[in-house]
């Protein structure tokens, strides 16, 4: 299964190296900040699925087990099934609350109700990432690289 992940990641980011990324997003020709054009972060992003991927396939040589498959088969597949409907209701309400919230304080919400709708290992790591993420993109964008974050209707921040 990583291996077919990893071929996945590889052919996705190549799409968007050598497709997507040049025929879809344009970019003006006067951008100083190379941090700041609209190809930078596209390409940084395919990048790091192909990194993934690479990553995924060399994982895959030593995951094979001799007392079994590593990942053991879904008991209940409805349970799946009830996962998915609440990651798309969790998608729709992080839609809805984020003009009254604001995008940051939404998406710390947002990663904290699906780390524990997937019920993460890592409870606390969870939660701070779900804080200190959110805050220093926030802090970067907002205050290093001058890019209006959407503030909300409640709360709002320096």
């Amino acid at each position: 299964m990583q291996v077919q992940l990893g071929i996945g990641a590889i052919v996705a980011a190549l799409f968007l190296i050598l497709y997507a990324i040049p025929n879809w997003v344009s970019s003006p020709s006067n951008v100083r900040n190379i941090v700041l054009s609209p190809l930078f972060w596209p390409y940084i992003l395919a990048g790091l699925t192909a990194f993934v991927g690479v990553g995924l396939m060399f994982s895959a040589r030593g995951a094979h087990s001799e007392d079994g498959p590593v990942n053991p088969p879904i008991e209940d597949p409805g349970k799946g099934a009830l996962r998915l409907v609440a990651m798309a209701a969790l998608m729709v309400v992080t839609f809805l609350v984020m003009p009254w919230l604001g995008m940051v304080w939404t998406s710390m919400l947002a990663f904290v109700a699906l780390a524990f709708l997937v019920k993460t290992r890592h409870p606390v790591a969870a939660v701070i990432c779900a804080v200190v993420v959110p805050l220093v993109l926030y802090a970067f964008f907002a205050h290093v690289a001058s890019v209006a974050i959407p503030q909300g209707e409640l709360v709002r921040l320096p």
